[in-house]
């Protein structure tokens, strides 16, 4: 789960989100040090364009640490010259409101609690992961196994300093209001819960189990990602999720291959519009085989590296 990890942060802006909304007293906790020196870092960003049509793509983690400085450079100057933002999804602004799409899709509406489903060997470590975080060991009980997977896989980066304000689409959906620039989505926010709820229960408690398992590891793995996003080392990015994947192809699947294939569509059929469109989406979509850049070139249209 280590790896998977990786993919999670860099593929569903709805994961940490969700958490804060439906975990209010276990929140990504909001940094203090936002006077210490600012770290440059410069991710990747590609553009696909014809005459009279440039579309940007720009790779996110959702939850970042104050003191990185990405929002510069190309990725500033490319902002600026795009009329509008897509993002995967356009959150709500009131956590109530995410709390109440949650709800009647993470409750387990056959009664069967989560203890149940668990092994004594299994259910031992749930509880221990939950006891450790200060969580209410029967808390989720009543949810079904993907949100306590999901909200376990993120309560850990609090004490790091990981906040979702600090991530990415937050920062950049601040900056379009500024600049009075739309904002639209590829998907809804309900579409990215039900990936998660569409999943299999052998599936969700196997993403659920190893949550667990790699529990003390998701904050150094988080760490690793964020080095190599701030590099643009999209091969190195690419190694990480495709190891993952091999032993989750099923989930791959739902939460990466089918997404990309699908905006991929969205960007060709936007290039019959003109105007200029910057695209951010989780670094997993935009890095690896089966990624974004590769369906569109399926597609007729080629996604240039911009470099810095």
């Amino acid at each position: 789960m280590k790896k998977w990890l990786k993919t999670l942060a860099i593929s569903c802006a709805v994961i940490p989100f969700a958490q804060c909304a439906l975990a209010p007293g276990h929140n990504v906790a909001r940094a203090a040090e936002s006077s210490a020196a600012v770290t440059d870092v410069d991710p990747a960003l590609w553009v696909v364009k014809d005459e009279d049509t440039t579309i940007y793509l720009f790779g996110t983690v959702h939850v970042l640490k104050p003191g990185l400085g990405w929002f510069d450079d190309a990725v500033k100057r490319a902002f600026d010259k795009s009329d509008q933002l897509m993002l995967e999804i356009v959150l709500p602004e009131d956590p109530g409101e995410m709390a109440q799409k949650m709800i009647p899709l993470a409750l387990d509406q056959s009664g069967k609690t989560i203890s149940s489903r668990l092994s004594a060997d299994e259910l031992k470590a749930y509880q221990a992961a939950m006891t450790g975080l200060g969580i209410p060991v029967a808390q989720f009980d009543r949810f079904e196994p993907w949100f306590a997977a999901m909200t376990l896989s993120i309560a850990p980066l609090a004490q790091l300093g990981y906040d979702p304000e600090q991530g990415a689409e937050k920062q950049l959906t601040a900056a379009a209001k500024a600049a009075a620039k739309p904002v639209s989505a590829l998907e809804t926010v309900d579409q990215q819960l039900g990936f998660f709820d569409g999943l299999p229960e052998k599936q969700q408690l196997a993403f659920l189990n190893s949550v667990v398992k790699d529990i003390d590891k998701l904050g150094p793995t988080l760490d690793k990602t964020v080095v190599l996003w701030g590099k643009g080392d999209t091969e190195a990015l690419a190694v990480a999720m495709n190891e993952s994947m091999a032993a989750t192809p099923e989930l791959a699947k739902v939460l990466l291959f089918d997404r990309n294939q699908r905006w991929a569509d969205q960007i060709k059929a936007r290039m019959d519009q003109p105007g200029t469109v910057f695209v951010a989406v989780g670094a997993g979509h935009l890095a690896g085989e089966h990624s974004v850049q590769d369906f569109l070139k399926e597609r007729g249209l080629t996604a240039e590296r911009i470099e810095y």
